[in-house]
């Protein structure tokens, strides 16, 4: 998408007040995209939507969107489109969920939370977007994965399975849209600076929100098929994957 189509559009973004969501905000309302900010705090939605009207000139609108309201998403996703006018270019899922393994071994909602927030739901919405994308054979989805889900670890294998699953979807959705010229980019961020990941334990080389965004932006006008970032991580990541099982299960990752 360049810069000129972005002047004429509407970009839908979930989970607009995480911390990469606001930064990815910030990056597309810089070059002139209209965006659909959907969250469950509207208050703070409204401070980012206002802030964004005002320093970059965009349209901003809030919505309400509860990602485990899972039977409300149709009638979200047509007020999505109506104030969109018919002309929404894309979709970026931010919107996520985790807590400490140890709570989750104790909390069955927890377990079922996990999941629900960061696969069934982006995989639910995304499915409407695909079906509207692919009737007009034109537009782009960005998914907010994680490496977590490269590999599973004991300190977070209930999170890093969810976002396995998304890294999958994400994958056939991409095959299955590939001839409606739509695109579809999953990202896998390695540690992000986000509230998220505040006060967690063996975080490493912690990447900015808006690195992370710009990196996003600069992936989508490539029309990249998966996006590690910082970069290093996919190297990281690597290394990883390939550590023998009867080593790998020894180690406290």
């Amino acid at each position: 998408m360049t810069q000129a189509e972005a002047q004429f559009s509407w970009t839908l973004l979930l989970g607009a007040t995480s911390g990469i969501g606001r930064a990815v905000a910030r990056r597309w309302a810089a070059l002139g995209q209209n965006l659909l900010l959907a969250a469950r705090d509207m208050d703070e939605c409204d401070r980012v939507a206002a802030d964004l009207r005002v320093r970059f000139g965009v349209q901003a609108q809030c919505i309400v969107f509860d990602a485990l309201a899972l039977d409300q998403y149709d009638n979200f996703w047509r007020d999505c489109l109506s104030r969109a006018g018919g002309n929404l270019a894309g979709v970026i899922v931010c919107h996520g969920f985790m807590v400490l393994r140890e709570q989750t071994d104790l909390d069955p909602q927890l377990i079922r939370q996990t999941i629900d927030v960061n696969y069934t739901s982006p995989a639910l919405i995304l499915n409407l977007a695909a079906n509207e994308f692919e009737k007009s054979k034109r537009g782009y989805i960005i998914g907010v994965s994680s490496v977590a889900g490269d590999r599973g670890r004991q300190s977070n294998y209930y999170y890093g399975s969810a976002k396995a699953a998304f890294s999958a979807y994400l994958a056939g959705l991409r095959n299955r849209l590939f001839k409606a010229n739509v695109h579809v980019l999953t990202v896998r961020p390695g540690f992000v600076d986000t509230a998220m990941t505040w006060g967690l334990s063996g975080t490493f080389l912690v990447a900015s929100p808006e690195h992370v965004a710009q990196d996003i932006w600069n992936a989508l006008q490539r029309r990249q098929d998966v996006l590690y970032t910082p970069f290093f991580w996919r190297y990281i990541m690597f290394i990883i994957r390939h550590i023998p099982e009867f080593i790998f299960k020894r180690m406290k990752l």
